[in-house]
């Protein structure tokens, strides 16, 4: 008899991470309600592609290392290419901003990652991989696997970076500074993001999943640390998301969007 976190195992959808996104139009997805939480009229630019999105050097690297630590390396290599034309004077790999380097890049039909981006993300890699608990919570389980349910009257969607077994949803995030980790997740809306994947994951299993979070600096010493989101504060995320997906159903209803910001506001902290 299988068990209700295996039952979302089998449910699990392997796509193209291209597929997915040009599913967001037709469902709502954590980035999507994010977006509306920040702003009514940013959600419906972006749903309407009038929003360009900003592609950052960071992302790059943080697709890599998770192609890298979640598919393992032959994903990595089908998904990336490393390294650039020699320069025959030097011996030496051309520079990512001349003129070889840019004509090699664009033959090559996927994404291209320097050396040293491509060093960096292996000793991401090697980090994660060296954390006795990250290991354990990688050792079984699938990676990118996609869930689409109705949640909360809205079809949704996600791609769950890491899905186990044993342990629910674990997901892959990359930072500069460990230290500041936890605020950053705050700042970044990490909970709210993890309180809907689990939400959505839950109309599969039935069941509230745990959910841990692995995260690894991208500096000198490459610290990686983990750690298990409590019951309480998803719960209080979850809450919040339900409201927001409330107003969003509200705002498509009347097709009024406004910014947030329309009210007088006040300071009431030193």
């Amino acid at each position: 008899m299988s068990s209700p976190l295996t039952q979302v195992v089998d449910s699990l959808i392997q796509e193209p991470a291209a597929e997915y996104h040009a599913q967001s139009g037709r469902n709502l997805s954590s980035h999507l309600l994010a977006r509306f939480r920040e702003s009514p009229l940013l959600y419906r630019r972006t749903v309407a592609g009038e929003v360009d999105e900003i592609d950052r050097p960071a992302y790059l690297l943080g697709q890599a290392a998770h192609a890298l630590i979640l598919e393992g390396r032959a994903a990595y290599e089908r998904q990336f290419a490393v390294g650039g034309p020699v320069n025959p004077k030097t011996g030496q790999t051309y520079g990512a901003n001349t003129k070889a380097f840019q004509v090699w890049a664009d033959s090559q039909g996927k994404p291209v990652l320097t050396d040293a981006q491509a060093s960096l993300v292996e000793q991401l890699s090697h980090a994660v991989l060296l954390h006795p608990i990250a290991e354990r919570l990688l050792d079984d389980g699938v990676a990118e696997g996609v869930l689409r349910a109705d949640y909360s009257g809205m079809p949704c969607q996600i791609r769950l970076d890491w899905f186990s077994p044993q342990n629910g949803i674990v997901d892959l995030k990359t930072c500069n500074d460990l230290t500041w980790f936890e605020s950053d997740a705050r700042r970044f809306g990490y909970m709210h993001q993890m309180a809907f994947y689990r939400a959505v994951v839950s109309q599969f299993a039935q069941m509230l999943v745990p959910v841990h979070i692995i995260a690894v600096e991208k500096k000198e010493p490459y610290r990686c640390g983990v750690w298990q989101v409590r019951q309480d504060v998803l719960g209080q995320c979850q809450r919040e998301n339900e409201e927001a997906i409330a107003r969003l159903k509200r705002c498509q209803a009347n097709d009024h969007w406004p910014t947030g910001y329309e009210q007088i506001r006040q300071f009431d902290y030193v």
